[in-house]
């Protein structure tokens, strides 16, 4: 009787957004591909996890929603956790003929296949399977009532070290220090910066307000009627350098993230005019792609506690450090033209990027599923969120990794690819950069997109061609500046 009272004191209530992510039928799954350099030891990743990720009360208890019979409230009961029936080694034939084809396929169906919930919610496949970019592959699967993409990432990422310091969590990229301002000026640029704040939260919050009540996109060869039930079944992914970003970045003195969107913007917009190409019905690609419209879904990581030492504290007990699913999301309009200078998708991505930045759009659609949680209940929750994707075209997420090259549990990683499934979207575009790579990560409704490597292709064509077209822009410069001097 102590015993089950003990195991009633700890078990811990399921958050109101952990309840939406899983209903039955809307299962909501992180996927994460982890490339290896040298081929992966069970062994050694079975005692590394039992060492770090099972200490972390999420990943030690299962999670009864209740529904169905015994109806209660949702909760999180701790349990023995046995590592070895989490991490699955399946037989894959060494003389395979298209290595990476088979991780493509192998990825899609393990992410579709179900989860047993009568454990706790991860799983990890070691594959001894040699590909392009790397010697074996580790692909882990979250459930998302475990928490949000970032907090996964970043947990998995605590269970990482540096290459040349074992004993090192790894690094990200450090923020740019703010120069030293007088103190009138710097209350007068605080005071210009919260007048902006508010009125472009103003402007992008009634924009989203209104788009939730009119009809969404306009129906196009990304996107399907509306109505229309959108799951992604295949997972593809292709690496690129992330010099060629730098690259545009700084000859446009832009951010990474602006060259990133605009190739995005790009890609799809040259997609979209091939597609309409081949239709005999369509007089004119260029104009017809010119009156399209079409949105984006970006998410915000809320959680001001991004330390990545908290988490690996966590697994080591004893930290405090936030958890759970804290996001918010954005509405971002997307630049779907014929434009015939190819520099332009980035402007009008830094201009997009920039409102948004100066907005609190992110807080305030996070407020919005809050209280309609809170007041509704989970469903009306659903239904919002499926008018919301349901009415967009695509999801977008950059993701910032390590700057330095990391080793998990003593394999040394080649690269690292992350996506999602479960959210009614017909694509989802995640970007991930670890060292001095750029992954660039599609999961796509083969339904709506049957051609998902040529998209790719194609997003990739755009940088070479923002590159070519920005080392022009430099030399030009240079020429009238010596022009001038003369």
């Amino acid at each position: 009787m102590s015993s089950k009272k003990q195991a009633t004191e700890e078990e811990e209530p399921v958050s109101p957004f952990a309840q939406l992510f899983s209903m039955p039928g809307h299962d909501v799954f992180n996927i994460v591909t982890i490339g290896c350099k040298t081929e992966t030891d069970p062994s050694t990743v079975i005692e590394g996890l039992k060492n770090t990720l099972i200490n972390h009360p999420r990943f030690s208890s299962i999670l009864v929603t209740g529904h169905g019979e015994g109806k209660g409230k949702p909760k999180w009961i701790p349990t023995k956790v046995k590592v070895e029936d989490h991490v699955i080694v399946p037989y894959i034939d060494p003389d395979i003929e298209n290595p990476d084809e088979f991780l493509e396929n192998y990825t899609s169906n393990m992410a579709l296949s179900p989860m047993d919930m009568s454990k706790p919610l991860w799983e990890f496949h070691l594959l001894k399977l040699k590909t392009s970019h790397a010697e074996s592959v580790a692909v882990a699967r979250f459930h998302h009532s475990l928490g949000d993409g970032m907090s996964l990432m970043s947990l998995l990422l605590a269970c990482t070290r540096k290459i040349c310091d074992p004993e090192a969590l790894p690094i990200f990229v450090a923020p740019k220090k703010s120069k030293a301002k007088n103190a009138c000026w710097s209350f007068v640029a605080w005071l210009w910066f919260l007048v902006k704040t508010m009125f472009h939260t103003c402007v992008e919050v009634s924009k989203a307000l209104a788009f939730m009540c009119f009809p969404g996109d306009t129906t196009t060869y990304l996107t399907v009627k509306p109505g229309a039930t959108l799951s992604a079944n295949k997972f593809i992914h292709q690496i690129i350098p992330l010099d060629d970003v730098k690259n545009v970045k700084n000859a446009m003195n832009m951010t990474v993230n602006d060259v990133l969107f605009g190739m995005v913007q790009a890609g799809l917009s040259r997609y979209l005019n091939q597609r309409d190409g081949l239709n005999e019905t369509t007089s004119d690609p260029r104009k017809a792609l010119d009156k399209i419209c079409h949105h984006g879904v970006v998410f915000f990581n809320l959680r001001p506690n991004r330390d990545i030492e908290d988490l690996a504290n966590m697994m080591a007990k004893g930290s405090k450090c936030r958890w759970g699913n804290s996001i918010g999301y954005v509405l971002i309009p997307l630049w779907l033209k014929s434009e015939d200078d190819i520099l332009e998708y980035v402007r009008q991505a830094k201009t997009t990027m920039d409102r948004k930045k100066l907005s609190l759009e992110p807080l305030f659609s996070y407020g919005l599923l809050k209280l309609t949680m809170k007041i509704f209940g989970t469903t009306a929750v659903k239904n919002l969120l499926n008018r919301i994707f349901g009415n967009t075209t695509m999801l977008f997420s950059n993701v910032i990794g390590p700057a330095e090259e990391i080793s998990f549990f003593g394999h040394q990683i080649s690269y690292i690819a992350a996506s999602s499934l479960g959210i009614p979207q017909a694509l989802i575009l995640i970007i991930q950069s670890y060292v001095d790579k750029l992954i660039i990560n599609l999961a796509v409704d083969l339904d709506v997109i049957p051609d998902p490597h040529h998209l790719c292709d194609l997003i990739i064509e755009a940088l070479s061609m923002m590159k070519y077209a920005a080392s022009k822009k430099i030399c030009h410069a240079s020429e009238v500046k010596q022009n001038i001097w003369c």
